[in-house]
């Protein structure tokens, strides 16, 4: 064949191959909408080419409500401007059926504009400490109790089964997997919702919890980049500043991160999380082009879509100067869908501004053109699947899915896999006759397991809120605990935080024997190690209650451990 007419053909080639077909968008017809039938990508970009600007910024936004239903003005957000996401959080997530109820109202106001484009619902439901999605749902055992236990199928299927509950509401994307390594283990934020110190297993199970969310049929999201867990800020409040260097950085913060990137993860979340020695002005990741387009997309080849964490955080805005700042400065950096927990106004400087700068501003607009091309791509391989949550979710069905059966007897295995036994020398316990029991604590399933084991034992019930004297507070129920105690000759005492362990120390030289249940993270009860016995168990779930009492009981030989790093 002479060199022309190899030229020749590699050029019909190139004219016939699907690049160059989702480039000539020109030839589809005027009346093409999201379920028409075209190739992906082809399809995003003539829809995102016939979009309005008012279309193209309205796709890369997600609000939350605030009520029991969707407000007028959240539905006139999808109504009249194509808003591209909703957010469930959980002050309104109690009844369940309703919950169902609203998303498929909003889906079906969605399904009424001109292309048709599904909302993307999403929520936070990581399991344990963080479940937004209440009512009938399950209670986990959560992360800290998957890292315990070390299997990744535990991972696997926690999310499988938590993610097959909020599918059947209609709910499409969970901002979950937590995969954040517990570095700092002073963190009152990450905590429990990580699965470890050991970055590698933080990265393994990160990926079999995403896949068991896949499986269910929800988009997962790996959060927060580039990584929450090395500060004991909380970026709602203020804005944490991580200063390590880049090999630490690389070697423990992003290591999670680059086994999902490696599997191809959905999405990942931005964090509000300032480095110092990546970005020497103090910006946060959430809003740094440098962390998110060169670093996250250049060097880690990441494809998927890039979601702010909420906006409404101080973390983010303070930085800014103000809202709208902040999500332009967001959008430049390379995120593709912007979070606000709140429904914003329809004149907010957030959309005005914003949509004006679009007008004036050819790189910004194509910017905001080239996320919500993103956006509608991650959509359409979606919603064009074969496994994605209903659009029209029936209140009526919930209670056939939620709670998952299956899931109730896999969670009850996980929480006795994970619970570890720190100090057991008096193991199992048995009360001796006419022995006098106290459980003490704040949790009601405390009480219920523990009765079921001890049915003649006492229950002591801390107060679950704060004094604004702190001090006073610990002091307090400590005094009332040992005036309590002097009567009973064992007590049993949960700890899970900073002041229950400061009221488990008066316990100390009561002359009693004491055994600590451990919940959320260990590293409160750890230093109790004068007590008879120390049993972890990562979470308030009755599953973990349950575990622990039958360890203690001694119904079973527990095999977990503690997934941090104690040195």
């Amino acid at each position: 064949m002479r060199c022309r007419d190899v030229l020749f053909a590699l050029f019909l080639l190139i004219l016939s191959s699907p690049l160059c077909a989702q480039n000539r968008t020109d030839t589809l017809p005027d009346g093409i909408d999201f379920w028409s039938d075209y190739p992906h990508e082809q399809l995003a970009i003539a829809l995102v080419d016939r979009m309005s600007d008012e279309e193209l910024l309205s796709q890369i936004l997600m609000f939350g409500w605030a009520g029991a239903e969707p407000d007028y003005l959240l539905n006139t957000w999808v109504s009249e401007r194509g808003l591209g996401s909703v957010k469930v959080f959980g002050w309104n997530t109690g009844d369940i059926k309703l919950v169902a109820k609203s998303i498929a109202s909003l889906q079906k106001r969605a399904a009424a504009r001109r292309f048709k484009i599904p909302l993307f619902v999403a929520t936070d439901q990581e399991g344990g400490w963080i479940r937004h999605v209440k009512g009938e749902t399950s209670d986990t055992p959560g992360n800290l109790a998957i890292g315990a236990s070390g299997y990744p199928v535990d991972a696997y299927y926690a999310g499988f089964y938590i993610n097959r509950e909020i599918r059947a509401l209609g709910i499409n994307m969970n901002f979950a997997p937590t995969v954040d390594v517990y570095s700092n283990q002073r963190s009152s934020v990450i905590g429990p919702r990580s699965f470890g110190s050991d970055a590698e297993s933080v990265g393994v199970l990160g990926v079999a919890f995403a896949s068991g969310s896949l499986a269910a049929g929800v988009i997962p999201t790996a959060k927060h980049f580039p990584g929450h867990g090395d500060t004991d800020l909380d970026s709602h409040g203020r804005l944490p500043q991580i200063n390590i260097d880049y090999d630490t950085f690389s070697n423990r913060e992003l290591v999670p991160f680059k086994y999902l990137i490696k599997e191809r993860i959905p999405a990942i979340m931005s964090g509000h999380l300032a480095f110092p020695q990546l970005e020497a002005d103090g910006k946060p990741a959430s809003l740094s082009k440098k962390i998110l387009t060169d670093m996250l997309r250049g060097e880690l080849g990441y494809e998927g879509l890039i979601i702010t964490d909420d906006m409404m955080m101080n973390g983010a805005t303070l930085y800014a100067g103000s809202l709208n700042r902040a999500v332009r400065l967001a959008i430049e950096a390379g995120n593709d869908i912007i979070i606000s927990s709140t429904t914003a106004q329809l004149n907010e400087p957030l959309w005005s501004r914003n949509l004006s700068l679009m007008k004036s501003d050819a790189t910004f607009r194509e910017r905001v053109k080239d996320a919500a091309r993103r956006v509608l791509l991650s959509k359409l391989t979606y919603f064009k699947s074969e496994n994605h949550a209903p659009l029209d979710p029936d209140p009526a069905t919930i209670g056939e899915h939620i709670p998952d059966k299956d899931g109730q007897q896999f969670f009850l295995e996980l929480a006795c896999r994970s619970v570890t036994v720190y100090k057991g020398e008096a193991l199992p316990f048995h009360p001796k006759p006419n022995e006098r029991v106290l459980i003490a604590g704040v949790f009601s399933a405390l009480y219920s397991e523990g009765k079921k084991r001890y049915p003649n034992a006492r229950t002591f019930h801390f107060s679950y809120e704060l004094n604004s004297d702190e001090s006073n507070f610990d002091e307090w129920n400590a005094t009332s605990l040992l005036n309590v105690a002097g009567a009973y000759d064992t007590i049993i005492i949960n700890v899970h935080n900073e002041h229950t362990a400061n009221i488990a120390k008066r316990l100390r030289w009561s002359g009693k024997k004491v055994i600590i249940l451990s919940i959320m993270s260990p590293v409160h009860a750890l230093n109790l190690d004068w007590a008879d016995a120390i049993i972890c168990g990562y979470s308030y779930s009755w599953y973990s209650f349950a575990a622990m009492f039958a360890v203690l009981n001694g119904e079973y030989t527990p095999q977990g451990h503690i997934p941090l790093n104690l040195h």
